[in-house]
């Protein structure tokens, strides 16, 4: 996993409080609320939730650009430069973030699998 551990730090600091987890996820450091994706740390920048409905507002904003996914534009999601993520733009993005994942429904946690049994 290639991500900044300086921002991967910054980005906990702020988010533990609200009891945010930390997991390594999706070649990087993923954020999660309840099971939800809040944001993703990894080689190419800071991916944050900003909802479907917020994406044009997003992209405007300087450092944002669309998530691709397989050059598949990922509804929801943009891509931060880590450049432009000085303390306050941090924090606006990951408030933004915690505002759209807070709304979602916590995941159910996955049933652990059972060793097969030979006979």
């Amino acid at each position: 996993m290639a991500y900044d551990e300086v921002l991967a730090d910054r980005i906990t600091e702020r988010l533990a409080p609200r009891g945010v987890t930390a997991k390594p996820m999706f070649a990087g450091l993923t954020f999660l609320w309840q099971g939800n994706a809040l944001a993703n740390l990894y080689d190419e920048g800071l991916m944050v939730r900003v909802g479907p409905d917020g994406m044009d507002e997003a992209l405007a904003r300087p450092g944002a650009k669309p998530l691709l996914f397989r050059d598949k534009p990922q509804n929801g999601w943009v891509l931060l430069e880590e450049k432009s993520l000085d303390d306050d733009v941090l924090d606006s993005w990951l408030d933004w973030a915690w505002e759209v994942t807070a709304e979602l429904p916590p995941k159910k946690p996955k049933a652990k699998k059972k060793p097969a049994t030979t006979k």
